[in-house]
């Protein structure tokens, strides 16, 4: 397998209304059995799906990569991250159960924790692979089936795990997938035996599918977008904030939702701290992606592209400075001379009100804006619709903690970021979104409870 960067790798048919409805009676006739069998039963199952995830690796990496331009070291680390998910919620499903009310009289009442039925979950372009195990990895434990879109810029390792999910002994049609934009994915939320849609992308669309599934009284999880604050005091390690603050910025070109591109930095260390993250941010290796030292691949694709310059264009125009980056990268490599490059953007001198400090670029540009004291970078930190993410960087743990706990924002990080542990929840406040996906949250998304009431002696009548 080999990357070239602004060319076709494959053309996939738009799955359209007599698709979708048979993908969806396929997982609807898969989950009648595997919703049957016992937690430990689908958990043997998942377990061995993380195996084969994990056996190919690097295949699985490499698809990743030519599927979206992200390093292949990055995307190594996608995939044992999904392996993980499978693996973490094969490890609960054993364990999913109600519990027993004791009732005057000998009387008692007890709670069933059953699946929903055929979940439809719709995934992003920038961690296909990544996103997929996200949601179908808790879904499948709680007994559900699902029918998943991908992006249809990052169409094919998807594939590639409901391939993986056949190997491992699911039932036929438990997990499918279907391709296409828009308009398959308004047909996945309009179906009437979909019974809950998972999504992950912009909030326009995330908007529109709370719409749709609002008709059919679906419930639904949104994971949408961000512009998360990211605060470095004075009394931080400059080291690892600086660290701290490439990995929130510059992850898959900073393609990421929950990136930290709002960079507060408390104003005596100004200096200092910007002129360390500029060396070290004009030290990234960008190119091939497959290449081993390659940190910085190309972005999804040409309006992409052309968008997240535009970002940069306005922002020098409205006052910020440019202090490195934001220009297109053109590789040597005839081979890459059509890919979507760019060198990661550093911007100085900005203020709140700028449209690059308020607008998600989802590009590698990092805004830094300086501050003077806790209070105020509170109160200018949550000034967003957004409430995603949020970080910070201090050797003082009691501020730490005290500043996470006003952070309006559903993922905090203390003195790291952008680590994705799949036991903990990962969701946004306000216009990032609701639900949770990762951790034991995830299982109250993809089950229902039921309520049994049993009388142990005559009833009583009224009447």
């Amino acid at each position: 397998l080999k990357c070239y960067p602004g060319r076709v790798i494959c053309k996939l048919l738009c799955s359209g209304e007599k698709e979708v409805d048979l993908a969806v009676q396929s997982a609807k006739a898969a989950f009648k059995i595997w919703s049957q069998m016992s937690g430990m039963e689908r958990s043997r199952v998942l377990l061995e799906a993380a195996r084969i995830i994990r056996e190919q690796r690097d295949e699985i990496a490499t698809l990743e990569t030519i599927n979206n331009g992200k390093s292949i070291f990055e995307a190594r680390v996608d995939i044992d991250i999904s392996w993980q998910c499978l693996e973490y919620y094969a490890g609960l499903a054993g364990s999913l159960a109600g519990e027993h009310i004791q009732l005057p009289g000998g009387s008692f009442g007890y709670t069933r924790r059953e699946p929903l039925g055929v979940c439809a979950g719709i995934g992003a372009w920038n961690y296909p692979f990544q996103t997929a195990c996200w949601k179908c990895a808790p879904a499948l434990a709680c007994g559900n089936a699902m029918v998943f879109k991908p992006s249809p810029f990052t169409p094919i390792s998807v594939v590639k795990l409901a391939e993986i999910f056949t190997e491992a002994g699911v039932p036929k049609g438990l997990f499918n997938v279907v391709q296409g934009g828009a308009a398959t994915g308004q047909l996945l939320c309009h179906h009437p035996d979909v019974a809950k849609i998972s999504f992950t992308g912009s909030v326009p669309t995330g908007s529109k599918i709370m719409e749709m599934a609002a008709k059919g009284i679906k419930p639904v999880t949104l994971e949408l977008g961000g512009k998360s604050p990211l605060i470095i005091f004075s009394d931080c390690s400059l080291e690892n904030a600086v660290n701290g603050a490439l990995m929130a910025n510059f992850l898959t070109q900073g393609e990421v939702c929950c990136n930290g591109t709002r960079v507060f930095v408390e104003r005596k260390i100004l200096d200092v701290f910007t002129k360390e993250v500029v060396k070290r941010t004009q030290k990234i290796k960008i190119g091939d992606p497959l290449l081993e030292d390659t940190r910085m691949g190309a972005l999804i694709n040409r309006p992409h592209l052309d968008r997240v310059q535009g970002f940069i264009k306005q922002a020098k125009e409205q006052g910020a400075e440019v202090l490195c980056g934001g220009d297109l990268y053109v590789p040597d490599d005839p081979k890459l001379k059509n890919g979507y490059y760019m060198h990661p953007c550093v911007l100085g001198k900005c203020t709140d009100d700028m449209t690059c400090v308020k607008e998600e670029i989802f590009g590698p540009v990092m805004s830094i804006l300086p501050f003077d004291t806790e209070e105020e970078v509170v109160e200018r930190a949550n000034n967003t619709k957004f409430g995603l993410a949020g970080g910070v960087f201090t050797r003082d743990i009691q501020k730490a903690h005290r500043v996470v706990a006003a952070l309006k924002a559903g993922m905090c990080f203390i003195n790291n970021y952008n680590v994705s542990p799949v036991e903990l929840p990962f969701g946004g406040y306000k216009a990032s979104g609701f639900g949770r996906e990762n951790g034991r949250a995830a299982i109250e998304h993809y089950t229902q409870l039921k309520t049994v009431c049993v009388e142990m002696g005559d009833v009583e009548s009224v009447f």
